[in-house]
């Protein structure tokens, strides 16, 4: 009933929304004396930002054409190597014929996060490690396009996905996992280590992700914990309406979730949009097309299963199954202590209000039996989550550490060109 609600309130405000859009343009007409006016600027402005906010924004793209190795320009082409139901496994192929010397970099599986927004958000993190790594990605699929008839997805089947990932790619493959990944990786890496698996990781990378939500709580993690999962079930969980494919799909809606984000920081977003307002009434474009840039990603949200969400509510945030070692994938148990051939380096923000600070280098309580040179912690001050993965602080400080990391510890001795030596578990920076 609250998606078919939230149909009905888009279907409704659709033509107000025209003619709000309608308005601005001709308010900004310069045939039109009120476009020289303060007072039209403004109402102009009013129609831009209620278009804005009220608009359904789609999957974004990632319009990631080119990248720089060694000072030379590459073409980037996107190609799906590999689809499942709910995921295309995404490849960034640089296209590299025309350099002298091929790179020979080590090949890199970005696990994007599954909880609302499109695997887009990821595009500053692409696009900074696209230089020196060969880049895959998952690409997830928004829940209510995916007919019923294909069947379910769950935490269960994510974590499969990620081995068959592995398997596709081939040896030598490093993960990294940004935020809710963190776990399901750890789990695919746990149980390709048990069954001593030539294409386990070679490294797996994990940024703000929530291992144990004990450590340092946020408020995220004690909503989670202060509701039974019956009472999300009640409160979140939907059916997808017509006219959309996955017609019938129990969800939880990618708004839902939105609404919570925005909730946290109400009038951080408020003032984001009142700064909109008057860049545009002052006619400085460019600050208010970067924040309209921003909003259009965060913005635009997609469905998770309601199988998966729920599975992951209880398994991460209320029976903390990793850290207390009872975690099953389709019965069979997860031991991260088996994990001795994946090197292993954690990462996280000094203000992450999501994943607080503990959450994610409890990983490394859990792989016991890695060796300390294959392990690596770093605490990048000044940021929170979003800042992990994006901004120019990943850019400066957090991506030059992992693409050290990485080459150090890849198998084809591509880390021959590695700059100084990588700060390990005991320095956390």
């Amino acid at each position: 009933m609250l998606y078919h609600l939230y149909e009905l309130q888009h279907a409704t405000i659709s033509p107000l929304r025209m003619a709000a859009d309608a308005s601005k343009k001709w308010l900004r007409n310069p045939a039109n004396p009120m476009s020289y006016t303060h007072q039209g600027r403004a109402a102009a402005a009013a129609c831009d930002v209620f278009t804005h906010i009220t608009h359904r924004y789609g999957k974004p793209e990632f319009g990631l054409d080119t990248t720089v190795i060694n000072g030379e320009t590459v073409p980037i082409t996107e190609e799906i190597v590999h689809s499942e139901a709910f995921c295309n496994l995404l490849h960034f192929k640089r296209e590299t014929d025309h350099l002298k010397t091929q790179p020979d970099d080590p090949r890199l599986l970005i696990v994007a996060p599954l909880s609302g927004h499109f695997s887009t958000l990821l595009r500053g993190t692409v696009e900074a490690l696209l230089p020196d790594h060969d880049v895959y990605i998952t690409d997830w699929i928004d829940a209510r396009l995916v007919p019923v008839h294909l069947g379910h997805f769950d935490l269960d089947s994510y974590i499969d996905y990620l081995m068959r990932f592995l398997r596709k790619l081939g040896p030598n493959t490093h993960m990294m996992a940004v935020c809710q990944p963190s776990v399901p990786v750890v789990a695919a890496a746990s149980l390709m280590a048990a069954g001593n698996e030539a294409c386990q990781p070679a490294s797996m990378t994990l940024m703000g992700g929530p291992i144990d939500t004990r450590e340092n709580p946020t408020e995220v993690n004690k909503f989670a914990k202060q509701h039974t999962l019956d009472w999300f079930e009640q409160h979140v969980i939907s059916h997808v309406p017509l006219p959309h494919a996955g017609v019938m799909r129990r969800v939880y809606p990618g708004f839902m979730q939105l609404a919570g984000f925005m909730s946290m920081n109400w009038d951080r977003h408020v003032s984001a949009h009142h700064d909109m307002f008057n860049h545009l009434v002052e006619g400085d474009g460019e600050s208010a097309d970067a924040k309209r840039h921003f909003y259009q990603e965060y913005l635009a949200v997609m469905d998770m299963t309601a199988e998966f969400y729920l599975q992951t509510l209880k398994v991460v945030f209320h029976e903390h199954s990793l850290p207390e070692g009872t975690m099953r994938w389709q019965g069979v148990p997860v031991d991260p202590s088996a994990i001795t051939k994946t090197a292993l380096l954690t990462v996280e923000g000094e203000r992450d209000d999501i994943t607080g600070m503990g959450q994610t280098r409890a990983a490394h309580k859990l792989t016991t039996n890695l060796p300390d040179n294959m392990r690596m912690h770093h605490l990048q001050q000044g940021v929170g989550h979003y800042g992990v993965f994006n901004g120019r602080r990943w850019r400066e400080q957090i991506s030059p550490r992992i693409k050290e990391f990485i080459r150090r510890h890849d198998h084809e001795g591509k880390g021959a060109r590695s700059a100084p030596n990588v700060t390990h578990i005991n320095a956390a920076e």
